[in-house]
């Protein structure tokens, strides 16, 4: 926050960063993962003008997290996965805001196929927020 609009200058090695969290489960308790997704949100929200080139890499990235966090049956208590899947969804809306929409026209497609209920209302969040 304190870098506010200026955060677009290291754009390029934050991103990286958040990418690398994203991707590794840090055991149970997930604190470097929901630590990364407050990141996230807290970086859209202030380079939002520089959001829409990076959607492709950043939408990937949020749909592998919900996925693995999903999918894993390791040690994670039910609240943590909750929190994870939240953060996710949260940043998936800040995304769509940014970029007009293009994140509800990508996942439109995705919402209708996927089984999996749990994910189903993350896609259906982002598809009802405006």
């Amino acid at each position: 926050p304190r870098l506010g609009i200026l955060i677009v200058r290291h754009l390029k090695r934050l991103e990286r960063v958040i990418l690398g969290y994203l991707e590794v489960s840090d055991g149970p308790g997930e604190e470097a993962r929901l630590g990364i997704l407050q990141t996230l949100q807290c970086t859209i929200e202030h380079a939002w003008p520089r959001m829409p080139c990076r959607l492709p890499v950043l939408l990937k990235a949020l749909l592998r997290l919900l996925w693995d966090v999903h999918s894993e049956r390791g040690p994670t208590p039910e609240p943590v996965r909750a929190a994870l899947l939240h953060g996710a969804t949260q940043c998936l809306i800040l995304l769509d805001r940014c970029c007009q929409g293009q994140v509800k026209v990508l996942l439109a497609g995705l919402h209708s196929s996927c089984e999996e209920g749990r994910l189903q209302e993350c896609f259906r969040k982002v598809q009802e927020s405006t």
